[in-house]
């Protein structure tokens, strides 16, 4: 066993305040090591110094799934569920006090998990290497109570890819365990696994990595290490370690501030910037349409159960896919320092390629997003060059509301992808508002939205393209809304692969 390595049976030894050991509950037993890097992922971590090879590594990056693991968590609800994650792109500082599962502990001295015998049963595995992983994604399918309609079955998948088998195989493997929760040792330790705090302090010559759990420790550490950078779900800047081979001096993890994990319902929703964008998703379906809209096609679920509200909206990407809808939804950010808290209509919160309106010492607190009166008119749109998996090319966020006599009173049109910073067609607005809300209307902003930007030609398609589909996602939303106002996207297969009953019955 390595120097400062040690595995528990019980419970682990725990002190008060921070932990300078990384300490994790892995299939039933308490890790704690004082000497491993915190920049080192669970990946590695589990395959080279566990040397638990069951979990893969394919890409590195958050796209193939083999690495998939599962992780106890608990939601807004407080109730813990398991959830399937990338390994690869999660720091081991972020599993600190938690539960995880990988593939090793699924069969038993009898038996082996009902995901395992679907997959075998199915005929869903070939070469094997991608197998471990899908087996981990139906590992949380089967525990899942809230896979009522067939898409979230597709994308209990979407994240893991197979070259050899097909996904019919896999997919009937997933419908026949999607939901079963059986009464088995999982089920209980689910129910039996209390949270731990994720507080954890490591400081050296070479890495800062802090996990505050108050605001006073955070607002601490700002004042004495300013040039830190953030990190909650690490979907984006774990890419710096594994592609780029690059490694952050100084990491302060707000994952472990509890108020940045407010969901809230009301005339105003609250939404926390460490919400991930799984728990945005169960949120926003009844409550916000456009946002469940955009949140369908945001990313693979283990990516989904990583990645933030927070993170999406501060990297200020001009093709994140949250800023358009929140544009359009009228959304205000607020903001925190040491001294007081400012909110800022989400509008102005994008000053630049890449840049936002946050002080230093500033952090993004959450969201505030009005809630939907019934007759408003909105919905999202991603368009890119495949539909699960992938960047946007252009996206939009609709807003429009009309008066009694049938006229635009407001409309807000927010737009990802067509410029250096998600923005406004405030020239465009301008033309629908006070106008009659017909065709007419609509084909004159439709060809005003050429004014409000000047978009840049790449791999992912020209200028022209941009412009052209933006203009026609607004006529679409006009067909789209005349008889529903907030249209949500069709409960059917995500995917084109139907088995035989399906294509039977249409």
């Amino acid at each position: 066993m390595a120097d400062g390595l040690r595995v528990r049976q019980g419970e682990p030894l725990v002190k008060d305040g921070p932990m300078e050991t990384i300490r994790f509950n892995l299939n039933g037993r308490w890790i704690e090591d004082s000497t491993v890097a915190p920049t080192t992922t669970l990946l590695r971590y589990l395959r080279d110094v566990l040397g638990l090879t069951g979990t893969k590594e394919g890409c590195a990056e958050g796209d193939c799934g083999a690495c998939t693991v599962a992780i106890v968590e608990r939601g807004p609800d407080g109730a813990p569920r398991y959830q399937a994650i990338n390994s690869c792109l999660v720091l081991l500082p972020m599993v600190q006090g938690k539960h995880v599962v990988t593939v090793e502990a699924l069969k038993s001295e009898s038996e082996h998990h009902p995901a395992q015998l679907a997959m075998a049963k199915a005929l869903g595995s070939q070469c094997g290497y991608c197998t471990p992983g899908i087996v981990m994604s139906l590992f949380e399918a089967t525990y899942r109570d809230d896979a009522d309609q067939p898409w979230k079955v597709d994308d209990q998948l979407c994240g893991n890819l197979c070259r050899c088998t097909g996904y019919r195989p896999i997919r009937e493997a997933a419908n026949a365990v999607t939901g079963t929760r059986p009464a088995d040792r999982f089920q209980a330790a689910l129910q039996t696994s209390a949270p731990q705090s994720m507080a954890y302090h490591h400081e050296s010559d070479e890495q800062l990595f802090v996990t505050p759990t108050t605001f006073d420790e955070l607002h601490g550490l700002l004042d004495e290490h300013p040039d830190a950078r953030f990190v909650v779900g690490g979907t984006d800047l774990s890419l710096e370690i594994t592609k780029r081979f690059k490694v952050p001096p100084k990491l302060i993890s707000l994952e472990g501030l509890a108020e940045l994990h407010t969901l809230r319902e009301g005339p105003t929703h609250l939404i926390g910037s460490a919400v991930t964008i799984a728990e945005l998703e169960a949120f926003a379906e009844r409550r916000l349409p456009p946002l469940h809209r955009m949140t369908r096609y945001f990313a693979a679920r283990q990516i989904k159960h990583r990645g933030t509200v927070g993170g999406n909206l501060c990297s200020a990407s001009p093709i994140g896919d949250l800023a358009p809808v929140l544009l359009s939804l009228g959304a205000v950010c607020v903001l925190r320092s040491k001294h007081s808290d400012r909110r800022l209509p989400i509008d102005q919160f994008f000053t630049g390629y890449r840049k936002t309106a946050l002080q230093p010492k500033e952090i993004l607190v959450g969201v505030e997003v009005p809630a939907l009166d019934a007759s408003t008119r909105a919905a999202a749109y991603k368009v890119s060059k495949r539909r699960e998996l992938d960047i946007s090319t252009v996206s939009a966020g609709f807003f429009v509301q009309l008066d009694v006599e049938g006229r635009v009173a407001v409309a807000r049109l927010g737009f990802g992808g067509m410029a250096a910073t998600p923005k406004r067609a405030t020239n465009t607005e301008a033309r629908l508002v006070g106008q009659p809300w017909n065709e007419a209307t609509i084909d004159a902003a439709a060809n005003a939205i050429a004014n409000d930007f000047t978009p840049m030609s790449d791999h992912r398609g020209s200028a022209s393209y941009r412009a052209l589909v933006a203009a026609n996602l607004l006529r679409g939303f006009f067909e789209e809304t005349q008889t529903v106002p907030q249209p949500t996207l069709p409960t059917g297969h995500a995917s084109t692969v139907l088995s035989p009953e399906e294509v039977r019955h249409g």
